[in-house]
């Protein structure tokens, strides 16, 4: 089994696993889509309670779910904070009877900006309504994909100027501004839990494929940002962490797809390596960085 290999080899390694589980079989879904959830949240307990026995003691923690938010990560269900917190309940009640220790987090909205209910709900608002429905009592941390397009992540939506000229105009744009509201907003409901960034990164075509991107490209400010500027934008993101107490561990989104799957897939501009295996200059800033 391929996840039996590469968990050992991250415990050969020494690595902290985290898990993020998403998605369920066609027979226990209510549509077709490309990422949804079982109808019934007991059978996401039922998975996940064989799947932390598996691992028990090999994996630090589970990420319960992706960007909940999101009708791509939704598809059969109507998106709804109380629904995710019953999947996201049923998750963990299998996993701390299975392994105990294993931390749990909730799975991060994603930022967009859009708040139609159908194709999202914003992922302020659905943060504030998941807490509401009882998401803190089944989590040891807060998932968050604080994303900054291609703003600096020191730049936030209420600056006078800006370093680019579109999406430029919401708080969901920008790295700090997320990082700050989430916190608010565990202030605001009385919660003490930390802030998980199971994502971030900066896109970078420059180094991966022309920068000439077409308008429909998933991510097209990719062509704004430098290979020296997506360097310098994810160690300052890693400061500005740091220096928060109430944020967790970090993770960067994401090291290798331009190598497993070549640079015409958008993710590979996020890449911290070539799509040729040579360090991107992100990766040696973050590997000789002390933020």
């Amino acid at each position: 089994m391929e996840l039996d290999r590469l968990v050992q080899l991250s415990n050969d390694f020494g690595f902290d696993l985290l898990l993020g589980v998403v998605n369920a079989p066609g027979w226990l879904r209510s549509g077709v889509g490309y990422n949804g959830p079982p109808h019934d949240p007991a059978e996401f307990g039922r998975f996940m309670g064989a799947l932390a026995s598996r691992y028990a003691g090999r994996v630090t923690a589970y990420e319960l779910w992706n960007e909940p938010n999101l009708q791509r990560e939704w598809y059969g269900e109507t998106l709804d904070p109380a629904a995710f917190v019953a999947l996201t309940a049923a998750g963990s009640q299998a996993i701390r009877q299975a392994d105990p220790q294993a931390l749990i987090i909730s799975a991060a909205p994603g930022v967009t900006g859009i708040d139609d209910g159908v194709t999202a709900i914003d992922d302020r608002r659905f943060l504030r309504e998941a807490l509401q429905a009882g998401l803190t009592q089944w989590v040891d941390g807060i998932g968050i994909h604080p994303y900054g397009y291609g703003n600096p992540p020191w730049e936030r939506a209420a600056d006078a100027t800006h370093a680019r000229t579109a999406w430029n105009e919401h708080p969901s744009f920008f790295f700090l501004d997320t990082l700050e509201d989430y916190h608010a907003i565990l202030v605001e409901a009385g919660v003490e839990a930390q802030l998980w960034p199971t994502e971030f990164g900066w896109p970078a075509a420059d180094g991966i494929r022309s920068t000439n991107l077409p308008p429909e490209f998933d991510y097209p400010y990719a062509a704004w940002v430098t290979e020296q500027e997506q360097a310098e934008y994810l160690t300052a993101a890693a400061r500005l962490m740091r220096e928060r107490p109430w944020v967790g561990p970090f993770f960067i989104w994401n090291l290798n797809m331009s190598v497993t799957w070549g640079a015409e897939r958008p993710e590979s501009l996020f890449s911290l390596l070539r799509p040729n295996g040579v360090y991107r200059p992100a990766y040696l800033a973050l590997r000789f960085h002390q933020p």
